[in-house]
C-alpha cells in the first residue's frame, strides 16, 4: 500500500503567525523611526534604515513568508525538498525587492516630503 504523507499544515500556520507577529514588531519600529526622523530631521533617514531593531523583524517575517510557501507548495502535492527549493529563491527575491522598494520610498520622502508618497491622494 502506497502512504501518503500528512501536508504540513502546522508549518503552514507557524509561518503565517511569525510573519504576522514579525510584521507588528516591523510595523511599530518603522514608525518609531520615521516619527523620531520627522520630528528631528537632523540625520538621514537612509543612515537610519538598516538598524538590528528594523533588520530582525524583516528576517522574522522573510523566513515566516519561506515557511508559509514552502508548506503551501507541499499541499499542493509537491514533494518536501523540491517544495523548499523553489520557495527559497521567491521568498529571497522578493525579500530584497521589497526592501528595496521600502529604502526608496523612504529616500523619496526624505527629499520631497511624505505627501510624494501618499498613495491615497487622486492627481
Amino acid at each position: 500500500m502506497y502512504y501518503l504523507p500528512e501536508p504540513p499544515y502546522f508549518l503552514m500556520i507557524a509561518g503565517f503567525l511569525v510573519s504576522l507577529t514579525s510584521g507588528a514588531a516591523f510595523g511599530a519600529t518603522l514608525k518609531q523611526i520615521v516619527q523620531n526622523w520627522s520630528s528631528d530631521r537632523i540625520s538621514s533617514m537612509s543612515s537610519q534604515l538598516p538598524t538590528v531593531s528594523l533588520v530582525v523583524p524583516f528576517i522574522g517575517i522573510t523566513i515566516g513568508v519561506y515557511l508559509f510557501l514552502s508548506a503551501g507548495l507541499e499541499v499542493f502535492g509537491f514533494p518536501g525538498l523540491i517544495a523548499y527549493v523553489v520557495a527559497l529563491p521567491l521568498t529571497l527575491f522578493l525579500g530584497i525587492l521589497i526592501w528595496r522598494q521600502l529604502g526608496s520610498m523612504l529616500t523619496l520622502a526624505e527629499k520631497e516630503g511624505f505627501a510624494a508618497i501618499d498613495i491615497d491622494r487622486w492627481g
